[in-house]
C-alpha cells in the first residue's frame, strides 16, 4: 500500500495514511488567547476536521499524546473539553505531557493516530 499524504508543505503532512492506519501532525486551536479549555475544544474541531479528510472519524482514533504548556494549571480545563467530546465508548490510548510548545500563547497540542474503517 502506497503511503498517501494530504495539506503538505514544505516541512510536513497535516494526514499521512499508511496500512490503514492515519497519522495527523501535531493540532492546536486557532484562538491563541483564548484559554485551554476554547484551546482545547478549537484543537478538536481541527482533528475532526482532518480526520473526515482522511476518510475515518473520532470513533477510531487508536492514540493521542497530549502535550500541555502547563499540566498542573491545565489539565483539568483540557480533560473537561475532552470529555464533551469523546463519545463513551471509544477511548483511545493516550498520553499526557507537559512540553515547551512552538509559541508561548499555545497552551494544549494533540497528536492523533487513528484507523480507516
Amino acid at each position: 500500500m502506497a503511503i498517501q499524504r494530504q495539506l503538505t508543505n514544505e516541512r510536513m503532512s497535516q494526514i499521512v495514511a499508511h496500512n490503514g492506519t492515519v497519522y495527523l501532525s501535531g493540532q492546536v486551536g486557532n484562538d491563541m488567547n483564548a484559554g485551554v479549555e476554547q484551546q482545547t475544544r478549537e484543537t478538536l474541531k481541527n482533528i475532526e476536521h482532518l480526520l473526515d479528510l482522511a476518510g475515518t472519524d473520532k470513533s477510531h482514533i487508536l492514540s493521542v499524546t497530549i502535550y500541555l504548556k502547563d499540566i498542573d494549571a491545565d489539565f483539568a480545563g483540557m480533560n473537561s473539553a475532552w470529555d464533551e467530546w469523546l463519545p463513551k465508548g471509544v477511548q483511545p490510548a493516550r498520553a499526557t505531557v507537559e512540553a515547551k510548545l512552538c509559541e508561548p500563547e499555545i497552551l494544549v497540542e494533540l497528536s492523533v493516530i487513528a484507523a480507516l474503517p
